[in-house]
């Protein structure tokens, strides 16, 4: 990971124009190609960002990252004030809690909660930012990903927006569609996620541990 502060300004140009005015940022470059604008604010969430597939042309005093959308990232440097890169290896994962385990156990085994038709085709299917809790067919046959949370919150929904953006880059999995199924799902993740077009589904730890899926609650 390569970690740069700087005097910058920052212009999206794609679906939609942007612009930063130039001030003091952290800029990322991770291994797997993405870059993002942060500021020193405003939680985890980037001021904006290039998702890969996407290619960083250095130039004097310009970067220019660019996909294969032809959406342009235009960062304009004005001082650097740190550069530095990073090994960071391969990350193990999220270790989840007991409970987020359980579910994820008890609903890959009882799968067809999620519908009549469906299967399982694995559990922790692998990608190459982190594994999809399950990874299932509908009764059509189509590929969806299901992340499981305790407790369901906006940053669960980007989780899953980004396995999605991946997966359907694979030709032998697309087009694949998401659920984001928790105990618990506060409004604005649920708003979040059906605005992308994400499924949520609200289980009932207690009831999937002692009886059929029938007792689910779809929302």
């Amino acid at each position: 990971m390569r970690l740069v502060i700087a005097r910058c300004q920052v212009d999206y140009a794609g679906r939609l124009t942007a612009h930063l005015p130039m001030a003091k940022r952290l800029l990322m470059v991770k291994a797997d190609g993405s870059v993002l604008v942060h500021s020193d604010g405003g939680s985890y969430k980037p001021l904006n960002w290039m998702s890969p597939p996407c290619w960083l042309v250095e130039d004097a005093g310009v970067w220019t990252v660019e996909n294969k959308a032809g959406e342009r990232l235009i960062i304009t440097l004005e001082e650097i004030l740190h550069d530095s890169s990073h090994e960071l290896g391969v990350d193990p994962g999220l270790v989840k809690d007991g409970v987020e385990a359980h579910l994820q156990e008890l609903l890959a085994e009882h799968v067809t909660t999620l519908g009549d038709g469906w299967t399982l085709v694995r559990r922790e299917f692998p990608t190459a930012i982190g594994p999809v809790d399950l990874m299932c067919r509908d009764s059509d046959g189509a590929s969806v990903a299901v992340e499981i949370k305790r407790r369901g919150e906006i940053d669960g929904v980007e989780q899953l927006t980004r396995y999605l953006e991946l997966l359907n880059r694979d030709p032998l999995l697309a087009p694949v569609t998401g659920v984001f199924a928790a105990q618990q799902i506060k409004p604005q993740a649920r708003t979040l996620a059906e605005d992308r077009g994400i499924r949520c589904l609200t289980l009932d730890y207690d009831v999937l541990r002692g009886t059929d899926s029938a007792e689910f609650r779809l929302f």
